[in-house]
Protein backbone atom coordinates (compact mmCIF):
# COMPACT_ATOMS: atom_id res chain seq x y z
CA UNK A 1 0.00 0.00 0.00
CA UNK A 2 1.26 3.43 -0.92
CA UNK A 3 1.18 6.19 1.65
CA UNK A 4 -1.89 8.31 0.94
CA UNK A 5 -1.95 10.58 4.00
CA UNK A 6 0.09 13.48 5.28
CA UNK A 7 -0.48 13.31 9.03
CA UNK A 8 -1.62 10.70 11.55
CA UNK A 9 -3.08 11.61 14.91
CA UNK A 10 -4.71 10.11 18.00
CA UNK A 11 -8.07 11.66 18.81
CA UNK A 12 -10.08 11.22 22.01
CA UNK A 13 -13.67 10.19 21.44
CA UNK A 14 -16.43 8.43 23.32
CA UNK A 15 -15.24 4.92 24.14
CA UNK A 16 -11.52 5.49 23.70
CA UNK A 17 -8.91 6.95 21.38
CA UNK A 18 -9.22 6.76 17.61
CA UNK A 19 -6.43 6.82 15.05
CA UNK A 20 -7.04 9.13 12.11
CA UNK A 21 -5.17 9.81 8.89
CA UNK A 22 -5.83 13.34 7.64
CA UNK A 23 -8.97 13.24 9.74
CA UNK A 24 -10.22 9.93 8.39
CA UNK A 25 -10.55 6.92 10.74
CA UNK A 26 -8.14 4.01 10.45
CA UNK A 27 -9.84 0.62 10.28
CA UNK A 28 -8.69 -2.88 11.13
CA UNK A 29 -8.43 -5.62 8.48
CA UNK A 30 -12.02 -6.56 9.43
CA UNK A 31 -13.09 -2.96 8.70
CA UNK A 32 -13.72 -2.08 12.36
CA UNK A 33 -12.68 1.38 13.53
CA UNK A 34 -9.25 1.28 15.18
CA UNK A 35 -10.14 2.64 18.62
CA UNK A 36 -7.97 1.78 21.62
CA UNK A 37 -8.57 2.38 25.34
CA UNK A 38 -5.60 4.59 26.23
CA UNK A 39 -3.89 7.75 25.01
CA UNK A 40 -0.34 6.40 25.16
CA UNK A 41 -1.11 3.39 22.99
CA UNK A 42 -3.08 5.54 20.54
CA UNK A 43 -0.25 8.06 20.20
CA UNK A 44 2.28 5.27 19.68
CA UNK A 45 0.14 3.75 16.93
CA UNK A 46 -0.30 7.15 15.29
CA UNK A 47 3.48 7.60 15.41
CA UNK A 48 3.91 4.27 13.61
CA UNK A 49 1.69 5.51 10.78
CA UNK A 50 3.43 8.89 10.73
CA UNK A 51 6.84 7.21 10.43
CA UNK A 52 5.94 5.27 7.28
CA UNK A 53 7.68 6.13 4.04
CA UNK A 54 6.22 6.19 0.55
CA UNK A 55 5.22 2.53 0.91
CA UNK A 56 3.59 1.13 4.03
CA UNK A 57 5.53 -1.67 5.78
CA UNK A 58 3.35 -3.47 8.37
CA UNK A 59 6.47 -5.00 9.92
CA UNK A 60 7.35 -1.54 11.21
CA UNK A 61 3.94 -1.16 12.87
CA UNK A 62 3.84 -3.79 15.65
CA UNK A 63 1.57 -1.83 18.00
CA UNK A 64 -0.93 -1.36 15.17
CA UNK A 65 -0.77 -5.11 14.57
CA UNK A 66 -1.47 -5.99 18.19
CA UNK A 67 -4.35 -3.52 18.37
CA UNK A 68 -5.83 -4.93 15.15
CA UNK A 69 -5.54 -8.48 16.49
CA UNK A 70 -7.20 -7.46 19.74
CA UNK A 71 -10.16 -5.82 18.02
CA UNK A 72 -10.63 -8.42 15.27
CA UNK A 73 -9.71 -11.65 17.06
CA UNK A 74 -9.66 -11.27 20.84
CA UNK A 75 -12.58 -9.02 21.76
CA UNK A 76 -15.20 -11.00 19.77
CA UNK A 77 -14.33 -14.22 21.68
CA UNK A 78 -12.04 -13.54 24.66
CA UNK A 79 -12.91 -16.87 26.26
CA UNK A 80 -11.45 -18.82 23.35
CA UNK A 81 -8.30 -16.74 23.45
CA UNK A 82 -7.94 -17.18 27.21
CA UNK A 83 -8.24 -20.93 26.77
CA UNK A 84 -5.34 -21.01 24.33
CA UNK A 85 -3.13 -19.08 26.75
CA UNK A 86 -4.18 -21.03 29.85
CA UNK A 87 -3.37 -24.32 28.10
CA UNK A 88 0.34 -23.57 28.58
CA UNK A 89 -0.10 -24.23 32.31
CA UNK A 90 -0.05 -27.95 31.55
CA UNK A 91 3.34 -27.86 29.80
CA UNK A 92 5.18 -24.83 31.12
CA UNK A 93 8.80 -24.67 29.97
CA UNK A 94 10.01 -24.00 33.52
CA UNK A 95 8.84 -27.44 34.65
CA UNK A 96 10.95 -29.35 32.10
CA UNK A 97 14.62 -29.51 33.02
CA UNK A 98 17.74 -31.02 31.51
CA UNK A 99 19.26 -34.00 33.28
CA UNK A 100 22.76 -33.15 32.04
CA UNK A 101 25.28 -31.53 31.81
CA UNK A 102 25.57 -30.31 35.38
CA UNK A 103 26.28 -26.70 34.37
CA UNK A 104 23.03 -26.46 32.39
CA UNK A 105 21.06 -28.20 35.14
CA UNK A 106 22.41 -25.72 37.68
CA UNK A 107 21.67 -22.75 35.46
CA UNK A 108 18.07 -23.85 34.91
CA UNK A 109 17.66 -24.35 38.65
CA UNK A 110 19.04 -20.90 39.39
CA UNK A 111 16.95 -19.04 36.81
CA UNK A 112 13.75 -21.06 36.56
CA UNK A 113 13.10 -22.16 40.12
CA UNK A 114 12.65 -18.60 41.49
CA UNK A 115 9.80 -18.01 39.02
CA UNK A 116 8.07 -21.23 40.04
CA UNK A 117 8.61 -20.28 43.69
CA UNK A 118 7.01 -16.89 43.04
CA UNK A 119 4.00 -18.46 41.35
CA UNK A 120 3.66 -21.12 44.05
CA UNK A 121 3.59 -18.45 46.76
CA UNK A 122 1.47 -15.96 44.79
CA UNK A 123 -1.22 -18.43 43.75
CA UNK A 124 -0.93 -20.94 46.60
CA UNK A 125 -0.08 -23.88 44.35
CA UNK A 126 2.70 -26.38 43.72
CA UNK A 127 4.35 -27.54 40.51
CA UNK A 128 5.47 -30.94 39.27
CA UNK A 129 8.98 -30.60 37.83
CA UNK A 130 10.65 -33.28 35.72
CA UNK A 131 13.87 -33.92 33.81
CA UNK A 132 13.52 -34.65 30.12
CA UNK A 133 10.60 -34.26 27.72
CA UNK A 134 8.21 -36.93 29.01
CA UNK A 135 4.99 -35.10 29.95
CA UNK A 136 4.25 -34.66 33.63
CA UNK A 137 0.76 -33.92 34.95
CA UNK A 138 0.37 -30.73 36.93
CA UNK A 139 -1.93 -30.77 39.98
CA UNK A 140 -5.52 -29.91 39.15
CA UNK A 141 -5.49 -27.05 41.66
CA UNK A 142 -2.43 -25.57 39.93
CA UNK A 143 -4.09 -25.69 36.53
CA UNK A 144 -7.26 -24.12 37.95
CA UNK A 145 -5.36 -21.33 39.71
CA UNK A 146 -3.36 -20.42 36.62
CA UNK A 147 -6.51 -20.52 34.51
CA UNK A 148 -8.03 -18.09 37.00
CA UNK A 149 -5.00 -15.82 36.63
CA UNK A 150 -5.49 -15.77 32.85
CA UNK A 151 -9.20 -15.06 33.31
CA UNK A 152 -8.25 -11.95 35.29
CA UNK A 153 -6.15 -10.46 32.49
CA UNK A 154 -7.68 -7.45 30.76
CA UNK A 155 -8.88 -8.53 27.29
CA UNK A 156 -6.86 -5.70 25.76
CA UNK A 157 -3.72 -7.32 27.16
CA UNK A 158 -4.43 -10.80 25.86
CA UNK A 159 -2.88 -10.49 22.38
CA UNK A 160 0.43 -9.35 23.87
CA UNK A 161 0.25 -11.80 26.77
CA UNK A 162 -0.42 -14.67 24.36
CA UNK A 163 2.61 -13.76 22.24
CA UNK A 164 4.87 -13.60 25.29
CA UNK A 165 3.59 -16.99 26.42
CA UNK A 166 3.83 -18.66 23.02
CA UNK A 167 7.33 -17.41 22.21
CA UNK A 168 8.69 -18.19 25.65
CA UNK A 169 6.69 -21.36 26.26
CA UNK A 170 6.00 -20.25 29.82
CA UNK A 171 2.68 -19.10 31.24
CA UNK A 172 4.31 -18.59 34.62
CA UNK A 173 6.95 -16.35 33.06
CA UNK A 174 4.31 -14.23 31.34
CA UNK A 175 2.30 -13.82 34.55
CA UNK A 176 5.46 -12.89 36.45
CA UNK A 177 6.30 -10.24 33.88
CA UNK A 178 2.81 -8.70 33.97
CA UNK A 179 3.10 -8.65 37.77
CA UNK A 180 6.36 -6.70 37.56
CA UNK A 181 8.55 -9.50 38.89
CA UNK A 182 11.08 -9.14 36.06
CA UNK A 183 11.57 -7.11 32.90
CA UNK A 184 10.76 -8.31 29.40
CA UNK A 185 14.47 -8.37 28.52
CA UNK A 186 15.28 -10.49 31.57
CA UNK A 187 12.36 -12.84 30.94
CA UNK A 188 13.41 -13.40 27.32
CA UNK A 189 16.88 -14.43 28.47
CA UNK A 190 15.34 -16.75 31.06
CA UNK A 191 13.06 -18.55 28.62
CA UNK A 192 15.85 -18.66 25.99
CA UNK A 193 18.31 -20.14 28.47
CA UNK A 194 18.82 -23.40 26.59
CA UNK A 195 19.53 -21.67 23.27
CA UNK A 196 21.87 -19.15 24.87
CA UNK A 197 23.71 -21.97 26.62
CA UNK A 198 24.13 -23.83 23.33
CA UNK A 199 25.59 -20.69 21.76
CA UNK A 200 28.07 -20.44 24.63
CA UNK A 201 29.16 -24.03 24.09
CA UNK A 202 29.30 -24.29 20.29
CA UNK A 203 29.41 -20.75 19.00
CA UNK A 204 26.83 -18.72 17.14
CA UNK A 205 25.26 -20.02 13.94
CA UNK A 206 24.06 -17.07 11.85
CA UNK A 207 20.72 -18.68 10.95
CA UNK A 208 20.02 -19.58 14.57
CA UNK A 209 21.12 -16.11 15.62
CA UNK A 210 18.68 -14.52 13.15
CA UNK A 211 15.82 -16.68 14.44
CA UNK A 212 16.67 -15.81 18.03
CA UNK A 213 16.88 -12.10 17.20
CA UNK A 214 13.51 -12.21 15.42
CA UNK A 215 11.91 -13.98 18.38
CA UNK A 216 13.41 -11.42 20.73
CA UNK A 217 12.00 -8.54 18.68
CA UNK A 218 8.52 -10.07 18.62
CA UNK A 219 8.73 -10.87 22.33
CA UNK A 220 9.77 -7.35 23.32
CA UNK A 221 7.15 -5.79 21.04
CA UNK A 222 4.48 -7.87 22.77
CA UNK A 223 5.74 -6.74 26.15
CA UNK A 224 5.81 -3.13 24.99
CA UNK A 225 2.22 -3.42 23.80
CA UNK A 226 1.17 -4.76 27.21
CA UNK A 227 3.00 -1.90 28.92
CA UNK A 228 1.25 0.70 26.74
CA UNK A 229 -2.15 -0.83 27.47
CA UNK A 230 -1.42 -0.88 31.19
CA UNK A 231 -0.40 2.80 31.19
CA UNK A 232 -3.81 3.74 29.83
Amino acid sequence: MKRFWKTAEAVAEEGGWAIRLDGRPVRTPSRVALVVPGAMLARTIAAEWDAQGDEVDPRLMPMTGFANATIDRVLPAPGDFRGQVAAYAASDLLCYRADEPEELVARQQAQWEPLLDWAAAHYGVRFAVTAGIVPVDQPALTLAALRGAVEAIDPWLLAGAATITQIGGSLVGMLAHLAGVLSAEALFDVVSLDELWQIEQWGEDWEAAERLAARRTDFLNAARYCALVAVG
